[in-house]
């Protein structure tokens, strides 16, 4: 009564029964190859990520030590020509 079809397509491979049900054993493992690339194009995509806001943020602290740098070295150039402008005056009285 159950037969097999006459247009047989056998494209699944034959279950591994003794493979599923004791996986300890099991040491011939098939890996999808799309799924595996796919994997690591994804792994790269974050690395490659990771390390271009790595560059960003250390471009930016770098900017901002200058920035500040400068302000600092402004105020103090202030602060000593008023210290110069203030001991003149009292000179001069």
């Amino acid at each position: 009564m159950a037969s097999e079809p006459q247009n047989s397509d056998l494209t699944f491979p034959p279950a591994d029964v003794v493979g599923e049900l004791h996986p300890e054993i099991n040491t011939n493992v098939q890996v999808d190859p799309s799924s595996s690339e796919m994997a690591a194009y994804k792994e790269k995509k974050t690395q490659k990520e990771a390390k271009q806001e790595k560059h960003d943020r250390e471009k930016k602290d770098a900017l901002r030590t200058v920035k500040s740098a400068i302000i600092i070295s402004g105020i103090i150039v202030a602060l000593a020509g008023a210290a110069f402008a203030i001991a003149k005056k009292l000179r001069e009285k």
